[in-house]
Formats: C-alpha cells, sequence, structure tokens
C-alpha cells in the first residue's frame, strides 16, 4: 500500500467540495490530474472512495471512513511542519557568557563546545572579567549566565546556582622535595615553606583565611594571578603552592615534573558551577546552556576533583 501526501491532501479537497471542478479551482489543478490522483489512490488503497449522484460526488462508507484518517495525516504533517519551523526559530538566538580567566582556561571550552554542537545557530558571547565585575553584570542583565567561584559570590541571595564542581586544594611541590614521600602534608609542616600564591579568583584569600584557624601565617614568596607561573616556579624549585587540583597538571612548559599531595587539615574546597539572576526571566539559551553543562558534568564524572 503506496500513497503520497498529494494524494491524500487531493482526495480530502475534493471529499470536502464534493466536486472535482471546485477541487481543482482549490487546488489550481486541472480536472484531470485530480481525477487520476485519485483513482490511483483508491487502486493503493483497493477500495472505492467516491460514488456518483445526480448532486455530483458522494463519499462511499469506505471513503468517510478514510476521510477522518486522511484529515489526520494532513493534520500531523502540519503540526510537524510548524514544529520544525519552530525549533528553527528557537535555534536562533544569543547566549552572553561571563567567565573569570582562571575558570575560562579550566572548564569553559568543553560545555561551550557540546552547547555549540546542539545549538550551532546560536550566537555565544563571552565576557571574561574579574569575579565581582562578572556579578555586577549578571546583575544588570548583560550577561546571562556567569561561570564563576559559588563560594565567593558577594549577593548569593541575589543569584541562583548551581554548583559543577569541588575542588579540594592540594599542595604543589617539586619532584624532587623531601616532602613528596610523605602521602599527605599538614600545615604545620607547610609553615616554613617559601610559598608561591595564586591570587586569581582571591583563591589566595580563601587560604589565608583558612590557615589562620591553625594559627599559622602565610607568608608568599611571590604572588601571580598566572597558574602556568604559578606551575613553572614550583617546576624549577623556587617554591610550593596550595592550588586547587582542577588546575593541576603534572608538567611545566619546561618539562619540569610537580607533584601533589593532599593537606592532612580541613581546607575549603575551591567550588564553582553556573550563576545566573534570581527571579530572572532568562533566555531560552541561557536555560538550555545550564541543563547542557550541567548534563556533560554529569556524563563526564568523576570531574569533582
Amino acid at each position: 500500500m503506496n500513497f503520497t501526501l498529494k494524494q491524500i491532501r487531493y482526495f480530502v479537497v475534493t471529499a470536502e467540495s464534493r466536486s472535482i471542478n471546485k477541487a481543482s479551482k482549490t487546488l489550481n489543478k486541472s480536472q484531470s490530474a485530480i481525477t487520476n490522483s485519485i483513482s490511483e489512490l483508491e487502486t493503493a488503497l483497493n477500495v472505492k472512495l467516491f460514488g456518483r449522484t445526480h448532486a455530483g460526488l458522494s463519499l462511499t462508507h469506505e471513503g468517510h471512513q478514510f476521510l477522518a484518517s486522511a484529515r489526520q495525516i494532513l493534520a500531523t504533517v502540519q503540526d510537524a511542519m510548524v514544529n520544525l519551523n519552530l525549533v528553527r526559530e528557537v535555534n536562533e538566538g544569543e547566549l552572553v557568557l561571563g567567565v573569570t580567566s582562571l575558570l575560562a582556561g579550566y572548564f569553559l571550552s568543553e560545555p561551550l563546545m557540546q552547547f555549540s554542537r546542539q545549538y550551532p545557530r546560536v550566537k555565544t558571547l563571552i565576557k571574561e572579567d574579574e569575579q565581582r565585575f562578572i556579578e555586577h553584570l549578571l546583575l544588570n542583565g548583560e550577561i546571562d549566565v556567569g561561570i564563576l567561584m559559588t563560594r565567593q559570590l558577594q549577593e548569593h541571595e541575589a543569584f541562583e546556582t548551581e554548583t559543577l564542581v569541588m575542588s579540594p586544594l592540594k599542595v604543589w611541590l617539586p619532584a624532587n622535595h623531601p616532602l613528596c614521600a610523605q602521602a599527605s602534608i599538614s600545615v604545620q609542616e607547610l609553615a616554613d615553606e617559601p610559598l608561591i600564591s595564586l591570587t586569581a579568583n582571591q583563591i589566595d584569600q580563601v587560604i589565608s583565611h583558612a590557615w589562620r584557624r591553625y594559627h599559622k601565617p602565610m607568608r608568599p614568596k611571590f604572588r601571580t594571578e598566572s597558574v602556568e607561573a604559578v606551575r613553572n616556579l614550583v617546576g624549577a624549585g623556587f617554591g610550593i603552592a596550595i592550588v586547587p587540583d582542577f588546575a593541576y597538571r603534572p608538567w611545566t612548559l619546561d618539562m619540569q615534573r610537580i607533584e601533589t599531595r593532599p593537606i592532612r587539615e580541613e581546607l575549603p574546597s575551591i567550588d564553582f558551577g553556573l550563576v545566573w539572576r534570581r527571579g530572572s526571566s532568562v533566555r531560552w539559551t541561557a536555560d538550555e546552556f545550564v541543563s547542557t553543562t550541567v548534563d556533560f558534568v554529569k556524563a563526564s564524572k568523576p570531574i569533582a576533583f
């Protein structure tokens, strides 16, 4: 049984007008084209759809039955076309993301690639700045979604958050450091070590605040916002560093190896995730980026370093 949508449409118009002549005018097709189409449909269905009366065409019993199905077929096709057009319109949009330089280097590319594959027609804009300024842009509605340190938000109550990664603080050591012989290291053992301090996203302030709980002052030998600078200086033996584990890579640019060890005492993790303004009517692109990124992180577990 093979028939076409054209045959279905010609049949429905003819059945509703009860006249080949009227159907011809409605469809702007010749009467012979309509007659042939209906004849082919009847052959495919192996039934007679129309009978003739003095008033014109009349539907047979089978014709009445098939008319209901034919209308449903055309309606389903129409709905599919409407939905397809809606999808095309929806897929054309804009997404504005805000991210700090630290997180842009370690987390942005994969979620963005996943989202772009799913929504290639969406124009994505990325603004990189300090966390406080990204928060300001979110509150002003200039950014749809931020990728930020969730524990360090200044206006917690103003935002919805979805924490994606909870990364512990760990010690980075040059490969030949004596403390590498230990499975873990205490705050006491680190107190007198020369410290290379990472200032990006105010991580140094988080560590300093936690350090004071153990009555140990922090005296950084060098401060930098660059993770690669920290990595290279540690690898070259200029000091140790305390860095969130998500940033760890074992080799420096000069191919010096660095080791990482957990800290025995309890320290806060460095948590980051998605942030958007609470109570705002966000664009569909923001909703989709959030759900796409959450799904990506769940599928990529273990990613909580």
